[in-house]
């Protein structure tokens, strides 16, 4: 027995693969094969360690009651790198007898293997420097720091403030303007899986996360909401929105993508659209977390979700984030385990 509602699985469940689906259909350009694997890129791969690394703090809050969820985050960002086998990755030991990396994603030979590059994030490991809002480690304003981040605003459900969390993780590796960014999508997944349209999502998100923006990205969000209900469709419009592969270009293309194409039918058109222009990957990486948790997994394609190399992980993920949050299957300070293997998926360090 679970907590949780089957419309809180089915929209976490279509949040994370249509991330991951519009990762691989805009790495591909939208020229995808008949058949074989859905290939994406890194920025699917951290959006898994992601999950991971939420799932992990609040197995360290349920037993401990005291945790920084950011850090939590951070050394699951190690885990990737050194799996991936980057250099000048300090391993990070909880305890000296334990082996390391350690968790089930540790064992998926998917996300050992390179599929691009995440500069911004690769820098600040190596730099091994926790960056904060306050104290930014770097000064990228890339793309990444949305797209890993949009899963966190599912857990509105339980957290009152899934923005905070987003824009923290965000600025482990990214300047203070992409972490905005990162809250104000973490926002607006928050409210469509509430039930919200697009345009409602995206305008409710941008009064809540008002404090937390600059000008532009209000002004850009607006103009693409605009542009969206002016005509149909037009891929010169949208490559104008995102003219470079920042968090707020990818952001307020995915925005402009999930308004002209909001009906569930729509999702195939509208993540080849997105992988039409310059910069598609990440526009479609994140217009298929908005429509998937708008929507929720049963509109996305199954012949494409089939074939997804990260398919099953991403599944995996999203329905062990609503357990955990919903049921904290490892227990707690006062309670007992419902699952005990829970602890050593999802080892609370």
């Amino acid at each position: 027995m679970t907590r949780a509602t089957a419309e809180q699985v089915r929209t976490a469940r279509g949040c994370m693969l249509g991330l991951v689906v519009g990762d691989a259909v805009g790495t591909a350009g939208g020229a995808l094969s008949v058949d074989g694997p859905l290939i994406g890129t890194s920025a699917g791969q951290l959006v898994c360690f992601t999950v991971e690394g939420v799932i992990r703090a609040h197995v360290r809050i349920s037993h401990r009651g005291i945790c920084h969820p950011p850090s939590v985050v951070w050394h699951a960002y190690h885990r990737w790198a050194v799996m991936q086998g980057i250099p000048g990755i300090k391993e990070w030991h909880a305890f000296a007898d334990v082996p390391w990396p350690d968790g089930w994603l540790a064992q998926v030979s998917a996300l050992a293997i390179r599929r691009g590059s995440a500069p911004a994030t690769v820098s600040a490991l190596q730099s091994g420097r926790l960056g904060t809002v306050e104290e930014p480690s770097g000064a990228s304003i890339g793309a990444h720091a949305l797209t890993r981040t949009l899963p966190t605003g599912l857990i509105k459900w339980w957290l009152s403030e899934p923005e905070k969390l987003a824009m923290e993780i965000a600025a482990l590796t990214h300047a203070p303007a992409a972490a905005g960014v990162a809250a104000l999508g973490a926002t607006i997944v928050a409210n469509l899986a509430n039930g919200h349209e697009v345009g409602e999502a995206v305008r409710s998100s941008l009064r809540d996360c008002q404090t937390l923006l600059n000008h532009d990205a209000n002004s850009v969000l607006a103009s693409a909401l605009a542009a969206s209900n002016e005509r149909s469709p037009d891929a010169s419009a949208l490559a104008g929105l995102a003219p470079k592969a920042t968090a707020l270009a990818s952001l307020a293309g995915a925005t402009y993508v999930a308004a002209s194409f909001p009906e569930p039918g729509q999702i195939r058109d509208a993540l080849l659209f997105a992988a039409s222009v310059p910069h598609g990957k990440h526009i479609a990486a994140a217009a298929g977390a908005l429509l998937g948790s708008a929507h929720g997994v049963d509109a996305l394609p199954t012949d494409w979700i089939s074939r997804l190399e990260l398919g099953w992980v991403a599944d995996t993920l999203a329905r062990d984030m609503i357990s955990e949050f919903a049921d904290s299957p490892s227990g707690g300070e006062y309670t007992l385990a419902s699952d005990s293997n829970w602890m050593s998926r999802y080892p609370g360090w």
